[in-house]
Order: structure tokens, then C-alpha cells, then sequence
């Protein structure tokens, strides 16, 4: 019996992960649509300095060089904090290629889709279902003392 709970308990998380992996890539794909969306760390740290109203949403990407390159760690370390002290959901990826592909210009690869940021809309007057979920995502996982989940983006 505890066999059957506990495979419908990693079953429910599966699909909702699977669900939350599916809804980023929507809600990037509709930032992007509307240029909305601010990629790279440097210029993702600018728009926090300079515009912090304007941030909605944030993700961060992971790939091998992220263990060997000590500053791009310090550069997610005080993102994360800057986001924490500013109530902004953050998650994380672990396929920074994959994310470059979905946000990137299909003629020019990006070379840092490292930090990426969704921005709100200049008339605030737009509501995105799956950037809704999302928040709700981070909000539930912050209850649970996962500061900064992982979400799996899926397949093409």
C-alpha cells in the first residue's frame, strides 16, 4: 500500500513539474513576443538597478561552465538576493542551451542566456495564465524552503 501511495505521490510531482516546465516556456515565449524580455547577466543586473518596478519574473540557467566560472556564481549569488529582498520569483534551469534556444534570435545564437528576466508590460494592464502559475509555483516552493526550484524546460 505505502508502494502505491508513494508512486502517486511521485507521479503527482512529475506532471507538475512536467506542467511548470511547459509554463515558463510559455511564459517566455510571450515575453519574447512582446519584448518583454531581458537576457543576459550583466544586462539583466542592469534592468534590477535601474528599473526595479518593471521585473516580473526571473530565471537562471546552469550549464558546465557555471562550476568552473567563480564569477558568474557571485553574479547568481546577489541576483538571487537582490530578487529574495525585492519579492521577484526566481527559478532555476539546468539546460542553458535549451533556454537559449526558446528565447534566442533563430538567425544569432546567444552567448549568455544565463539570466534571463520577464519584464511587466509598460500599461500593467495584461495578465499571463502561465506566468500566473509560475508565481504560484515559486510561492508554494518557498513555503516548503525551496528558495530557488529547479524547473525542467521541455523538449522542443
Amino acid at each position: 500500500m505505502c508502494y502505491i501511495l508513494c508512486f502517486v505521490a511521485i507521479s503527482a510531482n512529475f506532471s507538475r513539474f512536467k506542467s511548470t516546465g511547459k509554463s515558463l516556456k510559455e511564459a517566455l515565449l510571450c515575453a519574447q513576443s512582446e519584448d518583454r524580455l531581458t537576457v543576459g547577466v550583466y544586462e539583466s543586473a542592469k534592468i534590477m538597478t535601474d528599473d526595479l518596478d518593471s521585473v516580473s519574473f526571473c530565471v537562471l540557467a546552469m550549464d558546465g561552465e557555471f562550476q568552473c566560472d567563480i564569477a558568474l556564481q557571485i553574479h547568481f549569488t546577489l541576483i538571487q538576493s537582490f530578487c529574495f529582498d525585492n519579492d521577484i520569483s526566481i527559478v532555476r534551469v539546468s539546460d542553458m542551451q535549451r533556454l537559449a534556444e526558446i528565447v534566442g534570435d533563430k538567425v544569432e545564437p546567444l552567448e549568455d542566456a544565463h539570466c534571463v528576466l520577464i519584464t511587466n508590460p509598460a500599461d500593467g494592464s495584461w495578465e499571463d495564465p502561465a506566468l500566473q502559475k509560475l508565481h504560484l509555483f515559486c510561492e508554494e516552493s518557498r513555503s516548503l524552503n525551496d528558495w530557488v526550484p529547479e524547473i525542467s524546460l521541455p523538449e522542443r
